[in-house]
């Protein structure tokens, strides 16, 4: 069954990223005998949705969040680091063979926070995919809000005050308003392009419309 649910494993568009990034996986694999990624900002729950997808053999997967402390995920070659995405100078270049990321970027804040999360995908591994909602699809994704992301933000955070949006609830103050309306910033495919300028940039289309971008660079060393 068709599913747009971030959470579904039929989601149409994952289920294709997934593919890509295990093609990705394989020939690292291949060429060494295994494959070190880093997602960034990423949870395990992403990757138990996909396990019957994955290929674990010779992978490890490093998730670094601001959520996590120290630990390892037993059922999957998962271990769970604290840390921001945005500054990791303890991982050496090239520490990793992928570096992936799935809706992360839009929510690290300012340009120069989202600048410093693409310098350290690009400088961890010599490949990575790195995808995030598009800015010109008219639903907003978290909101699940049509136009809400094109309104000014005095509009958008009345919004918030009136009624729940998506994930967020409905906010009982300005504050709790101005959180969700900052949680996530969506960046078109020129923003994406600067930041990734070695990348290819791929565009996920739903009925015509740009849903989401992928930056993908994918180079064994």
């Amino acid at each position: 069954m068709f599913s747009l649910s971030p959470a579904s494993s039929s989601n149409v568009f994952r289920k294709r990223r997934v593919q890509r990034l295990k093609a990705m996986v394989a020939d690292h694999v291949a060429a060494k005998g295994r494959c070190r990624i880093v997602d960034l900002g990423g949870t395990p729950e992403f990757w138990h949705v996909w396990r019957d997808e994955m290929n674990f053999d010779g992978v490890t997967i490093t998730c670094i969040n601001l959520g996590f402390t120290a630990e390892t995920d037993g059922s999957l070659p998962i271990e769970l680091v604290h840390g921001s995405a945005c500054d990791l100078p303890e991982h050496a270049d090239n520490s990793f063979d992928v570096a992936f990321s799935n809706s992360v970027i839009e929510h690290v804040g300012s340009w120069a926070n989202k600048s410093a999360f693409a310098r350290e995908a690009r400088r961890l591994a010599p490949s990575h995919m790195i995808q995030t909602p598009s800015f010109w699809f008219p639903i907003e994704p978290h909101a699940r809000f049509p136009l809400l992301h094109w309104l000014p933000d005095p509009l958008v955070y009345r919004i918030h005050l009136a009624m729940r949006t998506g994930f967020y609830p409905r906010a009982a103050n300005l504050d709790e308003a101005m959180v969700s309306l900052e949680d996530a910033r969506l960046l078109d495919g020129r923003q994406m392009r600067y930041l990734f300028p070695d990348s290819e940039l791929v565009t996920e289309r739903f009925i015509g419309l740009p849903k989401s971008l992928m930056a993908v660079r994918h180079a064994v060393s």
